[in-house]
């Protein structure tokens, strides 16, 4: 039988997950195909349609997992301390560039990206007028820095990209 958490099924997904994340260092989504899945898990092609539709309901899964697994980072997220916050972004990126290389080359749409937006923030120094705007430009500057910092392999660390993000965003 077949339950939705069976170890089994777990162990299986978690098989797929792992060889869809390596075949996409090396590929883009489009070229990846459930053979390829298959060929490097050795499980079979019923197996990988028991759990998902196709290789982009995998890629949706797969993203909205990464995405949960970075929400869970910065659950207890001191916002008010945004230096610390992201050191431990940044840290945390460092430690586990394979996990953000695909998390963005999973947002195909760009409409899902990395952020620690600060609303609370915004509302107290009055940031309230066109804050649709601001939102969107620390989003996109922030996810622009993050991707420039991977494909330079994280050369500088954790504490020299806190410090360009906090002289970026001039201490607001």
């Amino acid at each position: 039988m077949n339950v939705k958490n069976n170890k089994r099924r777990r162990e299986s997904q978690e098989k797929i997950e792992k060889a869809f994340i390596e075949l996409l260092q090396t590929r883009d989504i489009k070229e990846i195909t459930v053979s390829d899945i298959v060929k490097n898990t050795g499980l079979n092609r019923s197996t990988f349609y028991a759990n998902y539709i196709d290789i982009f309901d995998l890629a949706d899964k797969t993203r909205q997992k990464l995405e949960n697994e970075f929400s869970d980072l910065f659950a207890d997220y001191d916002y008010f301390n945004e230096h610390t916050g992201a050191l431990k972004m940044f840290t945390h990126i460092k430690e586990n560039q394979i996990f953000y290389k695909t998390y963005f080359k999973l947002c195909y749409d760009d409409k899902h990206l990395v952020s620690i937006y600060d609303t609370r923030r915004a509302e107290k120094e009055h940031i309230d007028s066109n804050i649709k705007y601001h939102i969107e430009f620390f989003r996109n500057g922030l996810n622009a820095i993050i991707k420039l910092w991977l494909a330079n392999g994280c050369q500088e660390s954790p504490e020299e990209m806190a410090e360009v993000l906090k002289s970026e965003y001039r201490g607001r």
